[in-house]
């Protein structure tokens, strides 16, 4: 027994190192970004305490973004809270995704803990982590992202318009370059994801320009592109039954080792 606990807390310890480890370059990605968002959060009127305090219960870019413009333009709560849902509802996608990764009989504190970090950035880095997924990788990579992006929120804000427009636009693509690293070795090893990665880039453009389709709000044309090109590729570019069946396998020996080792105990 005592063997089984020291190796379940270097399981976890590991999975917590990971974690710091992918978590450092999103972490200084999101100082970035978050600091051109400090300094819009001054020019609706925040303090650095209010602005900090949005980021550290808010992590989403774009949310945060589409909340300062309502603001900006006096909008009602009832406008901000329709705007989240709208543009954080792929969120839900994420979650269903990762929800996979988990144990089955993972306790449900570490479940609301893991959905408090799910962002683009940390999805992209826990999808591909082999299953299970633990809670300690997320908060691994949590321990560094959401300091990273509070802190850089409130010195935005202290900063005020000290940097040139230019210097903030520039603070603004470090997010997107980020994010495509994160998938760029992905899709090297795997030419289905490679597929994915470059059909959703093309299908986002096209949303971008082509009539009608443009005129639909942001966050539903990620959603609608999301599901459609998921489906496409399930379909298309599925999952070889070997690997499929290996995967389920292992599944169910780990679950089954669990609870022959809980039984003996």
């Amino acid at each position: 027994m005592e063997n089984e606990s020291k190796s379940d807390i270097r399981k976890k310890d590991k999975a917590f190192l990971n974690g710091l480890r992918d978590g450092l370059p999103i972490a200084l990605g999101y100082f970035a970004v978050s600091f051109s968002l400090g300094i819009q959060a001054k020019d609706v009127g925040m303090n650095a305490f209010q602005a900090a305090v949005m980021s550290l219960t808010n992590l989403t870019s774009a949310g945060e973004f589409g909340a300062l413009s309502i603001i900006g333009a006096g909008g009602s709560y009832l406008s901000i809270a329709l705007s989240q849902l709208i543009i954080n509802l792929r969120y839900c996608l994420m979650s269903f995704a990762l929800s996979q990764k988990i144990r089955p009989e993972t306790p449900t504190h570490h479940r609301l803990l893991m959905s408090y970090g799910i962002t683009d950035e940390i999805f992209g880095v826990s999808i591909g982590q082999k299953y299970p997924l633990s809670p300690f990788y997320t908060y691994g990579a949590l321990l560094l992202t959401v300091p990273g992006w509070t802190a850089g929120t409130a010195i935005g804000v202290l900063a005020g318009s000290i940097l040139p427009d230019s210097v903030t636009s520039a603070l603004n693509l470090a997010l997107y370059g980020m994010f495509t690293a994160v998938f760029i070795p992905r899709s090297r090893e795997d030419l289905r994801i490679c597929a994915a990665v470059i059909t959703s880039m093309t299908a986002s453009l096209a949303a971008t320009y082509l009539p009608y389709i443009k005129d639909i709000d942001g966050g539903s044309r990620i959603i609608i592109l999301t599901v459609l090109i998921s489906l496409i590729f399930a379909i298309i570019k599925p999952i070889d039954n070997e690997s499929s069946d290996e995967t389920d396998a292992g599944h169910t020996d780990s679950i089954k080792e669990e609870k022959e080792a809980g039984s003996t105990s």
